[in-house]
């Protein structure tokens, strides 16, 4: 064998090695390349159901939209309603209030009148007296005059 030949040689079994390895390489990357079209598929069929689902979801939601506006409109007429009962209630509470007011004042004078009802009673006790001790001590003045006077 000569030395082209060898060289020749050489290089047909380097090729030979760099295609086996290009093959394995190539072979993984067709592995590869079926798992993600795998998965690439999957994804498609996920994205669809999901995608129904979210039509489905969507449909309903708002659905719910529009029955919770009308309940909430339902609401509002409502309270519009029990607004004015509450301001008759307001009012009632101002007018207890009035009249609590009222009748406090109302104690407070009738306790006034009681006081000077009672000063008034204490002072008749005492002009009745004056008057009984005034009435007593002429009567034992006329009493003693006409006695003086029958003795003369």
């Amino acid at each position: 064998m000569t030395g082209g030949e060898a060289a020749a040689l050489i290089a047909a079994i380097a090729f030979l090695i760099l295609v086996f390895f290009i093959v394995l390489v190539l072979i993984r990357v067709t592995k590869i390349m079926r798992e993600v079209q795998t998965t690439v598929a999957e994804a498609n069929r996920t994205v669809t159901t999901v995608t129904s689902d979210v039509d489905a979801l969507s449909k309903e939601v708002e659905g719910l939209l529009t029955k919770a506006n009308v309940l909430l409109e339902d609401v509002n007429g409502k309270v519009a309603n029990l607004d004015p009962v509450f301001q008759a209630a307001g009012d009632l509470g101002e007018s207890v209030s009035d009249v609590n007011e009222a009748s406090h004042h109302l104690v407070e004078r009738l306790t006034n009148i009681g006081n000077s009802t009672a000063k008034a009673s204490t002072l008749g006790r005492v002009g009745v007296g004056a008057l009984r001790f005034y009435q007593n001590h002429r009567r034992k003045k006329t009493t003693t005059d006409n006695t003086q006077g029958s003795d003369l």
